[in-house]
């Protein structure tokens, strides 16, 4: 099975911006993009001289969500097929798609600190999906389905800390979290408004388009 294995903090400086692939490092001054805010390479503080061109805008704009949610090539290119051939904006049901695979459910449910361990989660069998095991991290939730952790992973010590940390934290509103049963139902896709600026995946459908 293919995965990603480049180095999460120079893909952020890559980018240009912290895509919060670490968790919590991301949020303290070891970051990379607070020490070396510029690209990795010999020549990443000049940069390229005039500023990408429009099809270097595009390319970065999918790279860019490419690493942020972890998924392939293929993938994307899958998704953005989907989307199109689904009714309404493109650019919306492309980010649907991302935002409703369960692993990134389980980032948005607060239970990791980064989607990649959200990811390792699900690969390793500890979530359920209406009582059911599910170790696809692409799997796509859908209403009302109810989406725990197994009862061996809420008793190890990756989560004996949760119950502290999710009491200030509140999920997107699509998601309805029960923090004591340490489990979550599905209320629907998340609308234009949980989705954020759509100006960037326009680029993205841009580019696919050509």
């Amino acid at each position: 099975m293919a995965r990603l294995i480049d180095a999460k903090c120079r893909e952020c400086r890559r980018i240009g911006e912290k895509l919060f692939l670490k968790g919590e490092r991301c949020y303290t001054p070891k970051c990379a993009m607070v020490k070396r805010p510029y690209p990795p390479g010999a020549h990443g503080k000049t940069g390229r001289r005039g500023g990408p061109s429009e099809f270097g805008r595009q390319l970065r704009a999918k790279q860019r969500v490419k690493k942020t949610y972890g998924v392939l090539e293929r993938q994307i290119k899958k998704y953005f097929r989907e989307a199109q051939a689904q009714k309404g904006d493109s650019r919306e049901n492309l980010m649907k798609k991302l935002e409703m695979r369960l692993d990134n459910v389980v980032y948005r449910l607060g239970w990791m600190k980064s989607r990649a361990s959200a990811r390792q989660l699900v690969n390793h069998g500890q979530i359920l999906v209406n009582g059911k095991r599910v170790d696809i991290p692409s799997f796509q939730v859908k209403t009302e389905q109810v989406i725990t952790l197994s009862n061996k992973i809420k008793k190890s010590k990756l989560m004996e800390n949760l119950a502290t940390s999710l009491k200030k934290y509140e999920p997107p509103k699509w998601l309805v979290l029960d923090k004591e049963k340490m489990e979550a139902r599905i209320l629907g896709a998340p609308d234009a408004d949980d989705l954020g600026d759509l100006a960037p995946v326009g680029m993205i459908v841009e580019f696919y388009s050509r």
